[in-house]
Formats: structure tokens, sequence, C-alpha cells
């Protein structure tokens, strides 16, 4: 389909940016403002120069780790774009809904142009912190026009108080219980994982912009104390994101009939089909299904459904992969084989998990294959918590048949998604729905379990006894009986 018989007010991608560096001097290195601003400067010169940055109307930033106030507002300044409206979206708003927003704007006639841009500096603040030392950043003083807050929180207090600090613990648990779900015993299901991790590196090892750019063997993604430690049974290191990268990326966004004022070519548009999202929040423990991602589901049909396709239409899949259950859970809820390419940057772990920045690097890779030729189309997915948060981008090289869909599934996911609750304390029998053993730097290894109580509500609690410890690695312990007493386990 020609760019002239396109809705004057479809959404089109037509500028990515994505910058990255790796400098080991802390203190040369781009601050993540900085590397922000240079990924805003590619995606002009992308779709044909500076001067179509000018007097975009709307600019969304992501948080990540970083203190500035208001980075959305400086962006505006630094592309004459004084006038913008400017976005700060905090941790737990997932990063599809920044794009959704900014195309169905566009879409409705408010505006006629966007940018979405994040960057996050995790190698230049690991080799301050090497140092001894705190990287600087400058100050801002302004704020920005709208600030997007999470309506919950993302962890639930019992997880708080049974020390679970990162995410990885949680996702373990929940991998643990899709392994007992699917009766693979721990030797198949290490195969499983190990064998995604290596067709993902593979996709990384052929990607410019990846981390990681090494096409890893079975060899390497063995469990070793060095090189590849435990995280969380049955994660190691190379099966968790890498939040230490310094990575931005940009999205220009724009309006079919602005895009052809400014004369930018057609082949470079990757036109916005759909954006859909859930916002139900349910922390790990209170679900009733640890094995489910009714979000995902819902999201991802509605996302389909808008652009006319089922799943095996799909030709490019970006599945967000923090860890590898977001992406077994995501592939099942969607119907997709993970026999498939369920990457397209090679995923967290190898091509960087920048802190909140990810789903923005995933769409410029994404926009670059369509406009190659790679794919007619493709779908990037977008996580936020522990799964909490479930959202989908759905891209393509001509326009849909039908008007770019803007989909909140948020109430249906909740009148669907079933929940416990959980115990502040508890004492008594219970059986191990799921569960891990956390590897912290430093501490011997303990058991973490999530419990179903003989009285129907869950409760967390550990055990650092080493035999057990031990076992419970090499041996399926969901399903097993326990005694709860004080935070503490044992086998009944």
């Amino acid at each position: 389909m020609s760019d002239a018989l396109a809705d004057p007010r479809q959404p089109v991608l037509v500028g990515i940016g994505t910058c990255m560096q790796r400098e080991d001097d802390f203190a040369q290195a781009l601050e993540p403002m900085d590397l922000m601003l240079e990924a805003v400067r590619r995606a002009g010169h992308d779709a044909g120069g500076a001067q179509v940055l000018q007097g975009v109307q709307h600019i969304a930033v992501p948080k990540g780790r970083w203190r500035y106030r208001n980075p959305a507002g400086e962006i505006a300044r630094a592309v004459a774009a004084d006038a913008a409206t400017t976005v700060l979206a905090n941790l737990g708003v997932l990063q599809q809904t920044l794009i959704g927003e900014a195309c169905q704007r566009i879409a409705k006639g408010e505006i006629d142009s966007a940018l979405v841009a994040g960057a996050d500096a995790g190698f230049r603040i690991l080799r301050a912190r090497q140092a001894g030392q705190r990287a600087s950043e400058r100050q801002q003083e302004d704020l920005p026009d709208v600030t997007l807050d999470a309506e919950e929180d993302l962890l639930h207090p019992a997880e708080l108080r049974a020390g679970i600090k990162m995410p990885v613990a949680l996702y373990a648990i929940l991998e643990s219980a899709w392994r007992a779900k699917k009766g693979l015993s721990m030797a198949e299901h290490q195969r499983q994982l190990n064998h995604m991790a290596q067709a993902f590196s593979s996709v990384a090892a052929a990607n410019p912009h990846a981390w990681r750019r090494k096409q890893l063997g079975l060899d390497d993604l063995q469990v070793s104390t060095e090189r590849n430690p435990m995280q969380a049974f049955p994660y190691t290191r190379l099966h968790c994101t890498s939040w230490n990268v310094d990575q931005a990326g940009a999205l220009l966004l724009c309006s079919a009939s602005k895009a052809r004022a400014l004369g930018i070519a057609h082949s470079q548009w990757v036109y916005a089909l759909a954006s859909t999202e859930s916002n139900h929040m349910v922390p790990v423990s209170a679900r009733d299904d640890l094995t489910r991602c009714v979000g995902a589901q819902l999201a991802g049909q509605s996302a389909l459904a808008a652009g006319g396709l089922d799943a095996s239409a799909l030709d490019l899949v970006e599945l967000y992969s923090c860890f590898p259950i977001a992406v077994e859970s995501f592939a099942e809820e969607l119907g997709l084989s993970t026999a498939r390419d369920l990457t397209v940057t090679g995923g967290m772990p190898m091509a960087g998990g920048p802190f909140n920045n990810y789903v923005l690097q995933a769409t410029c890779r994404m926009a670059e294959l369509i406009r190659s030729g790679s794919g007619r189309n493709g779908i990037v997915s977008s996580v936020s918590g522990v799964l909490t948060k479930q959202g989908f981008g759905l891209w393509a090289k001509q326009p849909g048949s039908r008007p770019f869909a803007l989909d909140d599934v948020t109430a249906q996911t909740a009148s669907q998604t079933q929940t416990r609750q959980v115990a502040d304390a508890f004492d008594g029998n219970a059986r191990v729905a799921g569960y891990t053993v956390l590897h912290d730097k430093g501490q011997a290894p303990r058991v973490l379990v999530l419990a179903d109580t003989d009285t129907g509500c869950r409760a967390l609690a550990s055990s650092d006894d080493p035999d057990l410890t031990a076992q419970v690695q090499i041996a399926e312990f969901c399903g097993s009986k326990i005694r709860i007493s004080g935070g503490l386990f044992s086998p009944a």
C-alpha cells in the first residue's frame, strides 16, 4: 500500500536511534542524559535530519537509575521543541504505555509528532562503585508537565519481610512452578533453559546493537562459581537480565500526514497497528495460579485482533526476556512455539537490559528489521514488576485495514484473575507451590518457599539447612509437604 493511501492520522515510526558505550573509566563516560540526547539526535538523523525534531509536541521518558527531574524537558530544549508536553514515567509504568499514549494522541489528532526516549548507564555506575566513588550527574531544577506513577506497590509486604531484595527470587519461584506443571525433570528443565539462552545468544551475535555479541555454547552455560554463578536456582547469571549496561534508545513518531510534510521517505515508515496493556497488579505471592499470566493472554489477543492476525502470522517476535519464565509464559499465552525465534535483539541477558529502557531498544531493532524486509510485521512485549503488568506493541511495514488501536484490558484481566490471601505470619502445615535457592554473594545459600497452607492462604518461609538446600536443587520440591513456624520451614 502506498503511503498516499494511509490515513492522515495513522501513527508511524519514522526515526530510531540507539546509543551504547563501554567506557572503563567512569569519569570519561557519558552520563545517562547525554546518552539519551545522542539517541534522540540519531533518531532525527535516521528520519532525515535534525530539522525533523524541531517542534515535536510530546516527549516522554521512562525513569532510569538517575536523579534527573525532567529529562524530557532537556530533550525539548535540545531539539527546539519548547512547547512540547513533557512526561516522566516512574518505575512500575509499562514502557509500552508511553509508546501507546504517544501513538493514541497522534491518532486522535491531538498532536502530530512525539518522541519517546530513555537511557541507563549501569556500567558507568558499576565502574564508579568499583573505584569507591559515585558517578556524578548534572542537576535539573524544572519539573515535567506530566508525571506517571504506578498505582500500587510491585511487591507484597510479606515478600519484603521475607528478605526478597531482587526480582530474580520471585521469577525463580514462578519458574519452579512452571517446571512442575510441565512435569519436567530437573535435567530436562535445565537443558531447556540453556538451549533458550544459547539460541538468544545467536541472535545477539548478529545484532550490532547488542552488549554481548558472543555465540554461546552449552559448555558456557554450565554453572560456574566464577563465570556463570548461580543467582537464584535454577537461574545462573547468563539466564538473568544484564542491568550493568550503558544504553539509550529513542523513537520518533508522527502522523502519516506529518511524515509526508517533512518529506520522510516511505521506506523509513513503520506503522503502529496496536498498543495493548494490562495494569492489573497482583504480587507473585497472591497469585492463585503461579503458571498463568492472564494479562499477557488478553493483551496479546487484543493486539493480534487489532492487526487482523493470529500468532502464526507473526514474522518477528520480541518477548521481554528479563528471566526465562517471562519468555516461556508469554509465548504460551500468545500461542507461540518456543522452538521459533522469540527475540530480535538477543534478549536482555545478551543484548543488554538497561534498567527501564529495554522496550525502546527492542522496538528500535524491530523497526530496523521490518524496514530491511526481514519481516512484514512484528510484536514487542513489555513487562513491569514481576510479570505484574503486561503490554504489547504491534508494528508492520504496511498500514493495517483498521485504525490504530489502543486497548487497556485491565478490567478484563482483573475479572479473570483469582488471588489468594497472603499470611502476615503463619505457623502450621503447608505444601510447596514454588521455591528457589538464593545464592546471595557472601552468604550461605538458603531455600525460599511460597507455600499453600492448610488454611487456604499463602505463606513465605525459608531454610538454610545445607542438606535441604543441596537436595532441592537436584530433586523437585514443588508439591512437598512442609511445616512452617516463625518464618522458617522444615520438611513435614
